[in-house]
């Protein structure tokens, strides 16, 4: 009888939370949702969700395609191609939106947070041996690395410069991608730069370069990453749409139950670095040990004081075709926020 009481329980349980929309319903047909992904440690959301099944809970069937960074994602956005889409929210956004291109930042997906600095200054070894850098302001007159121009990366060294009382114009800036940074500190093409994970540990781990701050020491309000909807999907689809972000919070907060002292080392990191070596271009577990890893705030809330002051680089830049364009354009909270509503706060777990 006490079996038979707890399997009714169970399914009455499970009807009320069908009926609730928080779990799809026995035998409910699977609406498709087409996710694109870099690929990379930040998309780990996504990845949890796939694989915890928290997307068919929710009676999703997600496809992801993996496609090379959101730039790339922005076409196939605006026009419907896709659903989701992640990314850095560079200057290349900002000018989408301003040609009508319907995309909108819905949740975070990489920020700043104390001890999990995900970017770092680097400076060349013997640049710091030999005592040249000292300080901020040493960065005066050097050759610097940024990953791309019109970036939030680009605005984290801006921010670095600001610290040494310089501008953007105090020195020579190049853009190269990551692991070119590497080769460059070989060649010493450059002098210091800012620098992602997980080149970044290689660069040191190498005697190449010395990580002497971390972007949460340098710029800690900053939104590095955020994911992406489809207006179409947002405004025709807002019921999966929901549904798809309620599944990412949660796996989000698997993710940070699996941070500790700045690493991947909590009571869930086994299953997150199981994952990420699956799903990412990172295929050693001992390298997603040894990282900083990126933070993503576990209610999915986005840093708009972050994002505004990367855009007011950008104008500094003059690298938006619309100089009045604002945050506020290109930014919808809407689902994050019924998400974590429907959800209730977040509780660590470790």
């Amino acid at each position: 009888m006490t079996g038979r009481l707890s399997k009714f329980l169970a399914e009455v349980c499970l009807a009320l939370l069908a009926g609730l929309g928080l779990v799809a319903s026995p035998g409910a047909a699977q609406t498709t949702v087409r996710v694109a992904s870099a690929g990379i440690a930040s998309d780990i959301g996504f990845f949890l969700a796939l694989k915890k099944g928290y997307f068919r809970d929710e009676g999703l069937s997600v496809e992801l395609t993996q496609m090379a960074n959101a730039p790339q994602m922005i076409g196939p956005l605006g026009m419907g191609q896709l659903d989701v889409g992640a990314g850095t929210v560079a200057a290349s956004l900002y000018n989408a939106v301003a040609q009508n291109i319907a995309i909108r930042a819905v949740a975070d997906k990489g920020s700043m947070r104390k001890g999990y600095g995900f970017t770092g200054l680097l400076v060349r070894k013997d640049l710091i041996d030999s005592g040249r850098y000292k300080t901020y302001a040493d960065l005066k007159g050097m050759k610097l690395a940024v990953g791309t121009f019109g970036s939030a990366n680009a605005s984290a060294m801006n921010e670095a410069l600001k610290k040494g009382g310089l501008k953007w114009s105090d020195a020579s800036v190049v853009a190269l991608v990551f692991p070119q940074h590497i080769v460059a500190y070989q060649n010493k093409a450059i002098d210091a730069s800012m620098t992602n994970e997980p080149t970044a540990t290689t660069a040191v781990q190498n005697g190449l370069a010395v990580r002497v701050a971390g972007n949460d020491e340098i710029y800690p309000s900053q939104q590095t990453a955020v994911v992406l909807y489809s207006e179409n999907f947002a405004r025709q689809k807002p019921q999966v749409a929901h549904k798809f972000m309620r599944a990412y919070v949660r796996a989000v907060r698997d993710y940070n139950d699996a941070l500790k002292d700045g690493h991947i080392a909590g009571p869930k990191a086994e299953e997150v670095i199981a994952t990420l070596t699956e799903h990412t271009f990172i295929k050693d577990a001992a390298i997603h040990r040894s990282i900083t890893p990126a933070a993503i705030d576990p209610d999915g809330r986005m840093n708009l004081d972050g994002l505004r002051n990367d855009l007011a680089f950008f104008k500094e830049q003059k690298l938006l075709q619309d100089p009045n364009i604002t945050v506020e354009r290109i930014i919808d909270t809407s689902f994050v926020e019924q998400a974590v509503k429907e959800l209730g706060p977040y509780k660590p777990r470790n």
